[in-house]
């Protein structure tokens, strides 16, 4: 009996095979493997795994795309890690899943803590949260990370975005009311793999017992003090790129609406994560540089 993972192609699914693989026998799905809008196959496929662990990393995260498909983004946010949990709570497995920022509203001005009110603004944060809640309903054994703004080397992201316009357009403009920290999927990986080793495996954890944590990196800032340090750490003109940092304008949201309502204060507090753990969350910006390496070594 070893791990799950679903969601081996995305970005954080990539990294999880890395950090999980020596903890234990790793069985990664992808969408090829496994549809996660099909209960009966999810159900299927954690029978024939029988797993220890369930690391659910797939999810619907098409935003704006989420408003106009409430159902498809329901299914897979909502309704998959729900029978996920269910199978988890009938095997005695532990889950381990990943929520979002965005099931705060925004309005509060500090960094949110675990047990503030929840109040997602979107289709795609409530279809989170409703994930979050079948898990807590199940009766299993349980991990949910709340994260935000994740970025990593595979699959899109801000910083894949940011960079391709920088080498289209000649400006840019960038939303500067909204605040919240970057938070690289490697260190997500990392994170959890530090938390199944402390926990054995899940094996720590009562019959039932469900925890719920924050996980960000440390030093936030706006997307549009995002876009301009990805243009500064990728050189700029001297990098290839049509235009430097200081070309990026700041905008309110105001000037760039979207279908989707964005939390303007999506900042985690990560203290109940780094003290149950013993665990220090870094700063960004060194898996940025990283990041930015590797893709001009391509």
């Amino acid at each position: 009996m070893g791990i799950l993972l679903l969601g081996k192609d995305g970005q954080l699914g990539w990294e999880l095979q890395r950090a999980l693989a020596p903890l234990a026998p790793l069985v990664a799905c992808g969408r090829g493997e496994c549809d996660l809008s099909d209960p009966a196959a999810l159900r299927v496929l954690v029978a024939a795994a029988r797993p220890a662990v369930i690391v659910n990393a797939a999810a619907y995260t098409a935003v704006d795309k989420a408003e106009s498909d409430a159902a498809t983004a329901h299914a897979i946010n909502a309704e998959a890690p729900r029978v996920l949990a269910e199978c988890a709570a009938a095997s005695g497995a532990l889950l381990i899943h990943y929520s979002t920022d965005y099931v705060y509203d925004g309005k509060k001005s500090a960094p949110y803590v675990e047990t503030d009110a929840v109040a997602p603004q979107s289709v795609y944060g409530r279809s989170k949260l409703a994930g979050e809640e079948g898990i807590r309903a199940s009766g299993a054994r349980s991990l949910v990370f709340r994260t935000s703004w994740v970025f990593g080397e595979h699959g899109g992201n801000f910083v894949r975005t940011v960079l391709r316009l920088a080498r289209e357009r000649d400006s840019l403009s960038v939303v500067d009311d909204q605040v919240g920290s970057p938070t690289p999927a490697a260190l997500i990986a990392d994170v959890t793999a530090a938390a199944l080793l402390r926990l054995d495996l899940g094996r720590r954890l009562g019959d039932g017992e469900s925890r719920l944590y924050h996980l960000a990196a440390a030093n936030p800032l706006s997307w549009c003090g995002f876009a301009r340090r990805i243009v500064e750490l990728a050189g700029g003109r001297a990098g290839g790129l049509r235009f430097d940092a200081q070309a990026i304008r700041a905008i309110p949201s105001a000037e760039y609406p979207t279908p989707a309502r964005r939390p303007a204060n999506s900042r985690l507090d990560c203290s109940k994560l780094a003290a149950d753990f013993d665990l220090h969350l870094p700063d960004w910006q060194p898996y940025l540089q990283r990041m930015l390496a590797q893709i001009v070594a391509r």
